[in-house]
């Protein structure tokens, strides 16, 4: 079976990590016995991962406070969301995290505005409703399987099953270059910029420059 079709099959089942590839692509006990021990992964959260940034908002657009903002926002008004898996480091998931900026891009996209500073970009995202946005936070989470920048650059046209229902895929460009395809043909597709934040554990990200729609956006 081809990377490509291997990935999508561990993103579609939800199997424990990627640790389970050749069980899913069907080989025998006998070739299973042959092939390397996968490593070990840790269990550190990404949750974890964004908390030990320097909390509250800055001038660095290249980081993460605003998806860290997101995700606490829906847990305080929903403490069984979903969302909470990211905070389980038992449990092996991929998520594409956008970039500060890229929540500048949407929340001008949406309003046609301009921000100087990410308060008022998360401002500007919080008011579009908690049922909102834990909807785009949990399509930015693939569960189930943990995907490195490696893996993902063997495979491209594989589409991804995210915690939020709908599909992303992978295209991958020029043979280094990693792009998502979400839901809204009309806008410039996610690229990653930041590959395998928290490597080594069950749950791995990548930070993307735009944020992954889950519908078509007018």
């Amino acid at each position: 079976m081809t990377t490509r079709r291997t990935l999508a099959v561990i993103a579609a089942a939800g199997l424990a990590s990627v640790a389970g590839l050749a069980t899913a692509s069907g080989a025998s006990a006998h070739e299973r016995q042959d092939c390397p021990k996968p490593p070990t992964l840790g269990t550190r959260s990404l949750a974890a991962v964004l908390a030990s940034d320097r909390p509250g908002f800055d001038r660095n657009w290249r980081d993460y406070d605003i998806v860290e903002a997101a995700v606490g926002a829906v847990l305080k008004a929903k403490p069984n969301s979903p969302v909470k898996v990211l905070a389980d480091g038992k449990v092996p998931l991929t998520a594409f995290l956008p970039t500060d900026q890229a929540f500048r891009i949407l929340a001008t996209d949406l309003t046609h505005k301009r921000y100087t500073n990410e308060k008022a970009v998360f401002a500007a995202v919080a008011s579009l409703g908690i049922p909102t946005v834990e909807t785009v936070l949990l399509y930015h989470v693939v569960p189930g399987a943990t995907i490195d920048a490696r893996t993902a650059l063997r495979s491209d046209g594989a589409k991804l099953k995210t915690a939020q229902g709908g599909t992303i895929t992978v295209d991958v460009r020029h043979g280094k270059r990693i792009f998502l395809v979400d839901a809204d043909p009309d806008a410039r597709n996610p690229r990653v910029v930041q590959p395998d934040t928290n490597k080594g554990n069950r749950q791995i990200a990548h930070g993307i420059n735009r944020v992954l729609r889950p519908v078509n956006l007018p």
